[in-house]
């Protein structure tokens, strides 16, 4: 059954077309993950569904009587009712006096215990990712049929993004979502809708599917290209030689090469791929940060308790835990902007701070693009060098159009890049970087992980981006609870190796999805010394049983069976890479891209059983 449609669907602002005769359906029971470039108009899309934004023409069709829920990308920051008003407003926009005022307050209290939020508290006084959470109760309140979803993994912890995961897997109506959540794609999407210059392009199949046909349609785009501007540039220098005579052959080359020019200033190119660079300031010293016994919080219990860590140059360390756990107090008490309650912070020498700004305080909504980046000034130092900021803003994929842009009207993207172009416009040897993914398109944040990578300075980072952590982190400091803060040689999928009772609910539903890594349940390597507080106490031992004849034998076959399947995907995944097979017929290629499906379902289940198996037969 159809939810939404889209049929010729038109939308511009100013001369620029987001969607130019786009097409879309979506059916109960889809999960469709829209991707796209910042800034080509997902979130206009979303709110054109919700009936918040008007097509310049065709139509935006809505199953008659289906309740729809949109969670935009900014979470409030200026309003201070209390949650529970907030989930209410959801409640009565979708369906206004439907309900007794009784089954209101029922409605209201069983979704606030279900996101664990506190209803009299003021939005405005929750953490970004508390507020993201009250938001996304508020469109869960009216139980929609159609749910749009626009980044909802922005500032939600890691626990309530598993707990989002599972609760879509389950959802019974339709979800239409934007994110650039690499692993959450993975786990929740059913299908891929890119938007691209304008035009909606659905990809079968899984994520990584999307990305190898995807790389592969761009390249036969940029030949045909290539092989077009060829013809038209041997075309002008025909003309250029004059017409001999005015005979109708002639007069039809003309006229061939005039509909040429039309097509090629018709043409949309792809918007390129953003220039990032990250400034080194001088060498810091060897030691950057030393705690000893460091102790700070607002209430009972200490955020932090008696923490012992040493940060050395060249350390990149991801800070993971809850929202509220005391991540960004953290930080402020190791830059120095927090006294603590007890014991001491020594920083390095010659320290020269980046700081990135989850809440993007440090930009000017009213000034303008290039006003936030120099102050007022037409140029910055890049290198040593003076350079004129269009130029190094356009690194950042501003185009000159864009320069004198209020920041309020720009995508949440595009104020992420807008924020790094500020940040790396100055000269850092330490990179303090708050939850700098949010809103990122992937192939920018694809470019930032390789930029950190060479970073040759340190680096401290906030985030919840799983993949983004596993690949640019060499430690990770852990917010345990009860201000027990311990430090974890690796990323985010070694952490929940080494931890695996601590961890043991996020390594369950992350299994196979971070960073395509399979986790397993082996003794856990020790931690590196970060605090004077005492391990948890490990968790109760489990009762296990003697294993069975088939326990036995699917126990000895699991190796190879495992090794089988892993064989099979792969050489599926290289008939992909191969451009003959996107000639093929559907009846042909389906097949494969099934079996792909199957495979990636089955090879984590088979890891699982193994793992049990061998836990059984350890306790046995």
């Amino acid at each position: 059954m159809t939810l939404l449609r889209l049929n010729e669907a038109c939308l511009a602002f100013g001369l620029r077309p987001l969607l130019d005769h786009a097409m879309l359906e979506v059916a109960a029971g889809e999960r469709v993950c829209l991707l796209g470039r910042n800034g080509e108009g997902k979130s206009s899309l979303l709110r054109v569904f919700a009936g918040e934004q008007p097509l310049d023409s065709g139509q935006a069709w809505r199953s008659p009587g289906s309740r729809v829920a949109l969670l935009q990308q900014d979470a409030l920051t200026e309003d201070t009712r209390p949650v529970s008003e907030i989930v209410r407003e959801g409640l009565d926009a979708a369906d206004p006096g439907a309900l007794e005022d009784w089954q209101v307050e029922m409605r209201i209290a069983e979704v606030l215990e279900r996101l664990e939020l506190d209803g009299e508290v003021p939005l405005a006084d929750l953490s970004g990712g508390w507020r993201r959470r009250a938001l996304l109760a508020r469109a869960l309140a009216a139980d929609p049929q159609v749910l749009l979803l626009d980044e909802p993994t922005n500032h939600l912890d890691v626990e309530a993004i598993l707990w989002l995961e599972k609760f879509l897997q389950s959802y019974r109506g339709a979800v239409l979502f934007v994110s650039h959540d690499r692993a959450f794609i993975r786990r929740v999407a059913t299908r891929i809708v890119e938007l691209d210059r304008g035009r909606l392009t659905g990809w079968p199949g899984t994520y990584d599917e999307y990305l190898i046909r995807k790389a592969e349609a761009l390249r036969v785009e940029a030949d045909q290209n290539a092989l077009f501007d060829k013809r038209l540039a041997q075309e002008e220098v025909w003309i250029r030689k004059g017409i001999e005579a005015r005979r109708t052959r002639n007069e039809g080359r003309v006229r061939a090469l005039y509909a040429l020019r039309e097509e090629h200033r018709q043409r949309r190119n792809r918007m390129g791929t953003a220039n990032l660079q990250v400034q080194e300031a001088q060498t810091s010293g060897k030691l950057v940060f030393e705690s000893e016994n460091l102790t700070h919080g607002y209430g009972e219990v200490p955020l932090v308790r008696g923490l012992n860590l040493r940060v050395m140059r060249g350390d990149r360390l991801a800070l993971l835990g809850p929202n509220g756990a005391g991540k960004t107090t953290l930080l402020r008490l190791l830059l120095g902007q927090l006294e603590p309650q007890s014991g001491s912070v020594r920083q390095g020498t010659k320290l020269e701070v980046a700081y990135f700004d989850q809440q993007r305080a440090q930009l000017d909504p009213a000034a303008t693009v290039m006003e936030n980046v120099t102050g007022g000034g037409e140029s910055v130092i890049i290198n040593g060098q003076r350079r004129h900021v269009s130029g190094w803003l356009q690194d950042f994929l501003f185009p000159p159009e864009r320069l004198n842009s209020p920041v309020s009207m720009l995508s949440g993207g595009e104020r992420n890049r807008l924020l790094l172009a500020r940040l790396f416009a100055q000269p850092a040897n330490l990179l303090v970087m708050d939850e700098p993914t949010n809103d990122l398109d992937v192939e920018t944040l694809e470019l930032l992980e390789e930029r950190i990578a060479e970073f040759n300075g340190t680096l401290l980072l906030v985030s919840h981006d799983r993949e983004f952590v596993d690949k640019v982190a060499t430690s990770v400091i852990a917010f345990e609870g009860e201000g027990q803060v311990r430090e974890y040689v690796g990323g985010f999928s070694d952490w929940l190796r080494q931890r695996p009772v601590a961890a043991a609910r996020w390594r369950d539903s992350t299994r196979g999805a971070v960073a395509g890594t399979v986790v397993s349940t082996e003794t856990p390597a020790p931690a590196k010394t970060a605090t004077a507080m005492p391990v948890a106490a490990a968790a109760a031992p489990v009762r296990k049983r003697k294993l069975s004849y088939k326990d036995q034998r699917d126990l000895e076959q699991a190796p190879a069976r495992i090794a089988a399947l892993e064989e099979e995907q792969a050489a599926l995944q290289v008939r992909l890479q191969d451009p003959a097979f996107y000639s093929l017929s559907r009846e042909e290629s389906a097949p494969v891209l099934a079996r792909l499906q199957v495979l990636a379902a089955e090879l984590p289940k088979a890891y699982e059983r193994w793992e049990a198996l061998e836990a059984m037969a350890d306790g046995a």
